[in-house]
């Protein structure tokens, strides 16, 4: 079962900018979700802003992004990306979990998600956060 790596950049309401940018430098097809898509309250803050979103380039390139909420903290250049692993197997997304776990702090749960029949995300013991979901198409 395939299982990839990605880039996954976090920033503050620049999410959509970067990705439409990358897009223009590297070609390739744009997806991106708010937190309006995703069913947040019409008037809650940052509504409009980019839940997640990637840049997928013939060439192979893929980056994803996501505008960090205002009530997570935030610092320009600091934990300005995630490792994202996803695959095609539970069993298999789980197994990579339970290993990265071991001595590492659980951020959120490996679990379903609204988007994600399991989704995690894992800081592990050298500082590097690990997101790791199985991948299902996005409805557009």
């Amino acid at each position: 079962m395939p299982v990839t790596t990605t880039t996954h950049i976090n920033l503050r309401g620049d999410a959509r900018a970067a990705l439409e940018h990358y897009r223009s430098v590297f070609g390739g097809e744009l997806t991106v979700v708010t937190y309006r898509d995703a069913g947040a309250p019409a008037d809650a803050p940052g509504v409009d802003e980019v839940l997640w979103g990637e840049v997928r380039s013939p060439e192979g390139l893929h980056v994803m992004a996501y505008d960090v909420p205002a009530a997570l903290p935030w610092q320009q250049g600091e934990n300005a990306y995630f490792v994202s692993v996803r695959g095609t197997s539970a069993a298999e997304i789980t197994g990579y979990w339970e290993r990265l776990a071991e001595g590492a702090t659980v951020v959120q749960p490996l679990a379903p998600s609204g988007w994600a029949p399991l989704y995690g995300m894992v800081r592990d013991r050298f500082g590097v956060t690990w997101v790791l979901d199985v991948a299902v198409p996005y409805p557009a």
